[in-house]
């Protein structure tokens, strides 16, 4: 079964990375949360560590933004393969890919992240 809750709030929090809103993307996570970008990574769980968060990739790019390829959705989960592209500060174009699985909660919210990419293929690009 589709959830319809789940649709919306991927949507929306590609839709936000895209438009290289920072407060946007925010609040499409929940009050308690857990990301973990990169997969492994130690966890996120305030909204403050996402701007920050957020904040360091805008650092580092002209204009960058994540495409759902892929999405699969079960329920209230989601593992989504995208790819980001975009224009680094070095003027030169980046593109990186990745897979995001995704919980989300009873509101629409998302509740946990984990993102499967290599971060050291878009930094070889922003170098």
């Amino acid at each position: 079964m589709t959830d319809t809750r789940t649709n919306a709030a991927i949507a929306a929090y590609f839709a936000a990375t895209r438009a290289m809103d920072r407060e946007a993307w925010v609040r499409t996570f929940a009050e308690q949360f857990e990301m973990h970008d990169p997969a492994g990574a130690p966890p996120m769980r305030t909204h403050d560590a996402l701007r920050k968060f957020f904040d360091g990739i805008l650092a580092l790019t002209e204009k960058v933004g994540l495409s759902e390829d892929h999405v699969f959705v079960c329920g209230d989960r989601a593992a989504v393969k995208w790819t980001g592209r975009g224009i680094g500060k070095n003027k030169k174009p980046i593109t990186f890919e990745g897979i995001d699985v995704f919980e989300v909660d009873s509101k629409g919210k998302i509740k946990s992240v984990q993102a499967y990419w290599v971060p050291e293929k878009l930094m070889a690009q922003l170098g």
